[in-house]
């Protein structure tokens, strides 16, 4: 059943776009799924790579995690039951980076140097807030709209006035802008740069190889198929002695990641350039 005025195959992509951020977004389920990278782990080996998980909070993440399909759990006996990724599971990992590259260059930078983690998680709470995939959609499909235009396309079912709530809270975050009450909504460059993500998003869960994000039929025109730099940092584990090589990821990159465990998680302590920071950008 639609739940936009859109056609139904824009709908059915803004619906699954939107299922597969809410699969990541709750809180430490990207961790967890990092945690996770390489050979499949039992649960005291998870647990000891999560420390800042509470007793009883990884279980329900795990069986969440299982349901949505991105992890599989293996009996192999009575007492040996370990986690992995499941093959839906290697193929999203690879989208991480692209959602890291978009905070690194869009999203207000605070004073202290932030984990790639930290900056998928930012990114994942704006993209998450109600209404907003379809909301950047139709703005991208019409390069402006009324809030009236936007509520018969994004809510037909409800008082158009009711598309202001979620509109403001995207203005706020950067990612729409306006030029005063009364005149129409587009997107802010930082919204119109959500192509990369959108379009692998796309493709990964239309079980498509991420190759076809930049085909997508809007987002496309933005998504980037060449490979990009991953800008991780050194980790400050102890156990560390080298720095990680920058890995090459995609939108055509299906394997897992050459980016290590704890690479997402930790900074070095190099200060970001200023240069770097958008005025009224999105908030954190």
């Amino acid at each position: 059943m639609a739940t936009t005025g859109l056609p139904p195959e824009t709908d059915a992509d803004i619906a699954r776009v939107t299922e597969a951020l809410a699969m990541i977004t709750p809180r430490w389920n990207v961790r967890i799924l990092l945690a996770l990278s390489g050979r499949p782990l039992r649960y005291t080996e998870l647990a000891d790579r999560l420390p800042w998980l509470q007793s009883g909070q990884l279980h329900p993440k795990l069986h969440s995690l299982c349901d949505a399909g991105l992890v599989e759990r293996t009996k192999h006996s009575a007492r040996h039951v370990t986690y992995g990724h499941t093959d839906r599971g290697t193929a999203l990992l690879p989208i991480l980076p692209l959602i890291v590259a978009w905070a690194e260059a869009h999203l207000e930078q605070p004073e202290r140097p932030l984990p790639p983690i930290e900056q998928i998680e930012d990114s994942l709470t704006l993209l998450t807030r109600r209404h907003a995939a379809a909301i950047l959609w139709v703005l991208k499909a019409r390069a402006e709209a009324s809030g009236r235009a936007l509520a018969r396309l994004v809510m037909p079912s409800s008082d158009w006035s009711n598309i202001y709530p979620p509109l403001r809270q995207l203005a706020a975050d950067g990612l729409v802008e306006t030029d005063g009450v009364g005149q129409p909504y587009r997107l802010s460059a930082a919204g119109d740069a959500l192509g990369t993500v959108f379009g692998a998003l796309s493709a990964w869960s239309a079980g498509q190889p991420l190759t076809q994000a930049a085909q997508h039929p809007l987002w496309g025109r933005t998504a980037t198929p060449t490979p990009q730099k991953w800008t991780s940092h050194p980790s400050r584990l102890p156990s560390r002695t080298s720095e990680p090589t920058p890995a090459r990821t995609g939108a055509g990159h299906s394997s897992r990641p050459a980016w290590r465990h704890g690479d997402l998680f930790s900074h070095a302590t190099p200060a970001r350039p200023k240069a770097a920071l958008l005025a009224g950008g999105p908030r954190r």
